[in-house]
């Protein structure tokens, strides 16, 4: 069994940390919560400690990991050219991974044999202080079996990964719910890999220019995984998920339903079709179109809710790919594994 260690997000002391923080020191590995979802790392200078990651996870090896720093000195330890100093000031600590060109001394294990590394600096208080007492930056992925939603509950990392882990952190849930966005700065202008939390028109306000290729609307898949989330199938539930593109055919869809299925929605969208459902319809909502960011702090849980459901499959509505709204459907297109419906029977 995995040592779980409970605190509370905001006021913990540092010596609740000290176990943990002493396995990364040794090898091991640990679960902890950040400002995203929560991560599973290990030393990033230790690339036999970073392999059992890989091992945990079921992960494949060309798909790099993510080094998290508490300061810009770990910065420089990891990074052999920091460009852009003066904006990472501004936006970290925060959920924002840029891609660097890496030191020789970060492990091949961290960045799948690539020239380059993807850094950020979490906003979590836990993860910071983590990362502090452990004396060394911290490598990690989600902390999920690789294909799976990522956690965003202590809860939930207890579940998976129990048992595997040696330490897992529960600071409850995370504060947005999807993964960091991913920038590469080696280029110019920079290029958007993996759309997050900080928005296209949020980065464009910080870096003036940025590309953003279509692959990162998850219709497509990079050839090459430069960071994580650009390959292979993403967030899945293991019931089928089919993603709706017209939302406005949902009240025919739901009148028409004759097997047992999750219907995923807004508050919004379930209250124009709450009263059309037959008893093969459960409803699981995502939050509000008022604001987007529920939906994204909901969608993971939602998506493991599918299998706890008894039904045969899940159909989720589409979303405007605007602010957090491309995340939001970069994960459900990965999640769906592409499988998009208009009408139903499909």
């Amino acid at each position: 069994m995995s040592l779980i260690i409970k605190v509370d997000p905001i006021n913990f002391k540092p010596e609740d940390l000290f176990p943990a923080a002493e396995v990364i020191k040794k090898g091991g590995t640990v679960a902890f919560p950040t400002e995203t979802v929560y991560g599973l790392g290990a030393d990033a200078f230790n690339g036999n400690a970073c392999l059992k990651i890989f091992k945990i996870k079921k992960r494949q090896p060309d798909n790099p990991l993510i080094v998290h720093i508490s300061s810009f000195e770990q910065l420089y330890n990891v990074a052999s050219e920091v460009k852009n100093e003066d904006k990472l000031k501004k936006v970290w600590p925060g959920p924002l991974t840029v891609v660097l060109k890496k030191k020789p001394s970060v492990p091949k294990e961290v960045t799948a044999g690539l020239d380059t590394v993807a850094v950020r600096m979490p906003a979590h208080p836990v993860a910071l202080k983590l990362i502090e007492i452990s004396g060394t930056p911290i490598a990690a992925p989600s902390a999920n079996i690789s294909g799976k939603p990522s956690p965003t509950s202590g809860k939930t990392v207890i579940e998976e990964l129990n048992g595997l882990a040696d330490v897992i952190i529960d600071a409850g849930e995370t504060f947005f719910g999807v993964e960091s966005t991913i920038v590469d700065i080696t280029r110019d202008p920079p290029v958007l890999l993996r759309p997050g939390p900080f928005t296209v028109e949020e980065l464009r306000s910080i870096f003036t220019s940025i590309k953003v290729p279509p692959e990162v609307s998850g219709l497509y898949d990079f050839e090459k995984p430069l960071a994580p989330g650009m390959k292979y199938k993403h967030y899945a539930p293991e019931k089928d998920l089919y993603l709706l593109l017209d939302n406005s055919s949902l009240p025919e869809i739901i009148k028409k339903i004759d097997k047992r299925v999750a219907v995923l929605v807004t508050e919004e969208n379930y209250e124009k079709i709450k009263d059309l459902a037959s008893k093969n319809v459960t409803f699981i909502i995502l939050g509000t179109e008022s604001n987007l960011y529920t939906v994204a702090k909901n969608l993971f849980e939602a998506l493991r809710k599918i299998d706890k459901l008894d039904v045969e499959f899940g159909i989720i509505q589409s979303f405007k790919e605007e602010g957090i709204g491309l995340a939001i459907m970069n994960r459900i297109r990965k999640a769906s594994g592409r499988k998009f419906i208009t009408s139903y029977p499909f």
